[in-house]
This record gives structure tokens, C-alpha cells and sequence, in this order.
């Protein structure tokens, strides 16, 4: 059997954890403004590949966008070096910068956090 052919076979606790996981993807200005209108969470995740720093807060991210308590949270993630529009509008100055949202207001931000306490604080201001 060629195994790039064969299903992709998930166990079914593999479909409820995504169904139950808050979303993480690419940052996008109509994405950002439908959340936003209604209302929705949202963590912007500023990044970049070479930043030890940002690698460190990715696990952590994906393992608290996995819980139950954060399906409503969305992550967008910017790249810090090719978005220096968005790094603009939002004021960073650095990557590993974090930005949560409710609806339309900007409720906390940090950065180089790797305390998953510290970083699940910051996401429980946009999602409470």
C-alpha cells in the first residue's frame, strides 16, 4: 500500500478535541473584524521563525486553545517580519507579543511571556 495514498484514520477522542479546540490561524483583517463585530475573543500571537522566544509560547498556546474552556478564542497569528503594517497598527514593538481582545476592545497584552499561568491570565481577560 502506498502510504501517501492511505486515509488519514483518527481515533474518535482525536474529532471531539478539535471540535472543542479554540481556532489558530493566520492573521487576516476580515477575520480580525468578523470576530470582532461579534463580539468573539481573539489572541494575536506576533511571531518569528527565528525567535526562541515565540517557539517556547507555541506549545503552550496550542495546549490552552485545546481546552474546553477556550473553543471560543481565536488565534491569529502575525509574522513579525513580514507584517510591519499590523506591527504598526498595533503597537508592537517585538515579537513574542501577545495581544487579547474582546470584541473590539484590547483587554491585556504581554511580552515574552512563557508562563503558561501568565499566558492563560491574558487569554482568560478576552474569553471571560
Amino acid at each position: 500500500m502506498n502510504i501517501a495514498k492511505a486515509p488519514l484514520l483518527l481515533a474518535p477522542s482525536t474529532f471531539l478535541s478539535l471540535a472543542m479546540a479554540g481556532e489558530i490561524t493566520p492573521y487576516s483583517q476580515t477575520r480580525f473584524d468578523q470576530l470582532s463585530v461579534e463580539g468573539k475573543p481573539v489572541l494575536l500571537d506576533v511571531q518569528a521563525s527565528w525567535c526562541p522566544t515565540c517557539k517556547a509560547q507555541e506549545p503552550i498556546i496550542r495546549d490552552l486553545m485545546g481546552q474546553s474552556a477556550y473553543t471560543d478564542v481565536t488565534t491569529l497569528t502575525i509574522d513579525f517580519d513580514a507584517d510591519k503594517p499590523l506591527l504598526k497598527k498595533y503597537k508592537v514593538g517585538m515579537q513574542s507579543t501577545l495581544i487579547a481582545f474582546k470584541g473590539t476592545k484590547e483587554v491585556g497584552r504581554s511580552v515574552g511571556d512563557t508562563t503558561k499561568s501568565g499566558i492563560e491570565g491574558l487569554i482568560k481577560k478576552a474569553a471571560n
